[in-house]
């Protein structure tokens, strides 16, 4: 790359000369292709007279060029021969050119022989005008890239060539934008899979076909990085596109977010390359949910585990969404602080208390509802990780069972309207003390709605989240990065995956739905995803091959691991509700009801009593 310093300038009449030509390309092309047509039959005539002016027919010079030139006009718009993207040109252009140039003669010859014309153009000087204006045109395509290029040289650093995949709006504003800064990339050919798109222009730039083209376009014209202009795209399409650009060896990214793109905030230079989040799932444009505004105007919002990743991005989305105040509740004291920090900084206005506390202690929890009496409550807090769990099951019972019935019976007590469990799919059936520990922690918060009727009670049950401390994304990055082998636990296994943001803005809609009440709502996770092929993916994205027994390692399922998670059990049925991709669960039977004795239990903070119970809903 080279840069500013030490550049020569170009003198001030020349820039301005050279930013005018850019910026009135069409006005230009157009000259250039006329004076191109009138100066090769002028030569075509002059030769067939021997180089002698004295024996040039000029009044019929005028008016053949004048035919000509509306001849060769309307063909090159028809046969899309370039006009303001000459930078661009590739071998298909000049079969057009070609193919243009015949066409355009033909014509010519054709209405030279019509009855009506006043006289007949040798044919010889037909042809002559074919070469010569051919010629020409090519010629004038590579003088200006050589004279664009130089000058770019001249002022600054050399701009990367890009295909750029997506002409919608995303691709626009993409497109734009690179066009104002042009020294840092320079988009060459479009690709979008519409094929209403194919042949249309964006700012000069030709929509050349499909993603299945990307090979033969890069083939075709000089292509340094392929960037992806389609927030909107589903993973599945994502990944798709990606696997077909792989073979260009050439670097892939992507642009982060139509929201962002369109509103400025991103640049050309902010594009980041491809994740695996990428392939696997959006993120969605995050922006306040109306009626959720309307709810929490007036309101005291509590957030428990406010430091993981769930509970952190909770925090984030329920401040945008402007509450009367928000309590963020962790014993992390310091990730809480970071994420106070953030808040105070992104959210000025804001009200916020941060209080470092357990949700097993009671006399905590006791002052912290007294005083600030939230009317909302997520109950995010919790042990997750399996295999720890599994070594330190007492734990997981005291946080994730008894911990949750102290801060919804507190809650309730001092006057919240609704509480919300965030629960896992390692609660349906089963298979470790961590996934049992939840499915008794989600009976504690539908048993409340019985002792608590004002407030409503409910539980939202997704799988995993792409990012969040300790899954396997990080996991798998941070393994490539010491270059160690990428270690899966079975062949088979497959998870559900949803990006944090997603789910939580699914979470804050499930929130607000009157079905809640008493009862579980389930994520829509859309289809599982085999471990061993986002293992695949991550090493592909990497520029590595997959080797089993090399760069990948079968270690073998862990203690409490399943082979296949669920999200719904078989005495459970699932109730479409007003909100896409959320369902409410009810039981297909009378439920046996809420064990007395745990309750006891629970009320008397009978830690292995507790155990016990969370035992027996292991074992069933």
């Amino acid at each position: 790359m080279i840069g500013n310093h030490g550049a020569k300038r170009i003198p001030l009449r020349f820039d301005r000369v050279f930013h005018w030509a850019r910026t009135h390309k069409t006005i230009v092309a157009s000259i250039v292709y006329a004076l191109i047509t009138v100066i090769s039959l002028t030569a075509a005539y002059w030769t067939w007279a021997d180089f002698a002016l004295a024996v040039l027919p000029f009044r019929d010079l005028v008016l053949a060029s004048l035919a000509l030139l509306a001849i060769r006009l309307t063909v090159n718009t028809w046969l899309r021969i370039p006009v303001g993207r000459w930078r661009f040109v590739g071998s298909r252009d000049f079969l057009r050119l070609g193919a243009a140039q015949t066409a355009g003669s033909l014509i010519f010859f054709g209405v030279t022989r019509f009855p009506l014309f006043p006289f007949q153009v040798p044919r010889s000087i037909i042809a002559i005008e074919w070469a010569l204006s051919g010629y020409f045109t090519m010629l004038a395509w590579v003088a200006y890239r050589i004279s664009v290029e130089y000058f770019q040289m001249r002022q600054g650093p050399q701009a990367r060539d890009v295909l750029v995949i997506g002409a919608g709006a995303a691709g626009e504003a993409l497109i734009s934008q690179m066009l104002r800064s042009p020294w840092g990339y320079r988009p060459v050919a479009l690709l979008d899979d519409d094929p209403l798109k194919r042949g249309t222009s964006i700012h000069g730039i030709e929509v050349r076909g499909d993603t299945k083209l990307v090979n033969s376009v890069i083939a075709e014209i000089a292509v340094d990085e392929i960037v992806l202009s389609i927030p909107s795209a589903p993973a599945s399409d994502i990944r798709r596109i990606v696997q077909e650009c792989e073979s260009t060896n050439r670097p892939i990214k992507i642009l982060p977010g139509i929201g962002q793109v369109l509103d400025g905030s991103v640049t050309p230079g902010q594009l980041r390359e491809v994740r695996i989040e990428d392939l696997l799932g959006r993120d969605p444009v995050v922006i306040p949910l109306p009626e959720l505004v309307e709810a929490l105007a007036d309101d005291t919002v509590l957030v428990t585990g406010a430091a993981g990743s769930i509970g952190s991005e909770l925090v984030r989305q329920i401040a945008l969404n402007s509450p009367g105040r928000l309590v963020i509740f962790d014993q992390a004291e310091t990730p809480l602080y970071y994420v106070d920090l953030e808040l105070k900084s992104r959210f000025p206005e804001l009200d916020l208390t941060t209080v470092v506390g357990s949700v097993t202690n009671a006399e905590t929890l006791n002052m912290v509802m007294e005083k600030y009496r939230p009317q909302w409550v997520f109950h995010a807090a919790a042990y997750k990780h399996v295999p720890l769990m599994e070594e330190n099951p007492s734990e997981a019972v005291r946080t994730n069972v008894l911990g949750t019935y102290l801060v919804a019976r507190t809650a309730a007590r001092n006057g919240c309207e609704a509480f919300v469990l965030v629960s896992t799919d390692k609660a349906v059936n089963p298979a470790n003390i961590m996934g049992a520990s939840k499915a008794v922690a989600e009976k504690v918060v539908l048993q409340m709605q019985e002792l608590f009727p004002k407030c409503r009670f409910g539980a939202v049950r997704f799988g995993n989240v792409l990012g969040s401390n300790g899954s396997v994304v990080p996991l798998f990055t941070q393994q490539l990065e010491r270059g160690d082998p990428l270690t899966v636990t079975h062949e088979d296994v497959t998870r559900y995956f949803m990006t944090i943001p997603e789910a939580v803005q699914l979470i804050l809609q499930s929130s607000m739905l009157p079905d809640l009440r008493g009862a579980v709502a389930m994520l829509d996770m859309g289809q599982p995803v085999r471990i061993l092929d986002l293992a695949k993916d991550m090493l592909r994205l990497s520029g590595l091959p997959y080797r089993l027994g090399e760069n990948v390692v079968i270690t073998g399922l862990r203690p409490g691991e399943k082979l296949h998670e669920e999200l719904s059990g078989g005495r459970e049925r699932s109730l479409p509700t007003k909100v896409d991709r959320v369902a409410i669960l009810r039981p297909v039977e009378e439920d046996s009801g809420f064990p007395s004795d745990l309750e006891t239990a629970l009320d008397q903070g009978d830690l292995e009593q507790v155990r016990r119970f969370v035992t027996q809903a292991l074992k069933s």
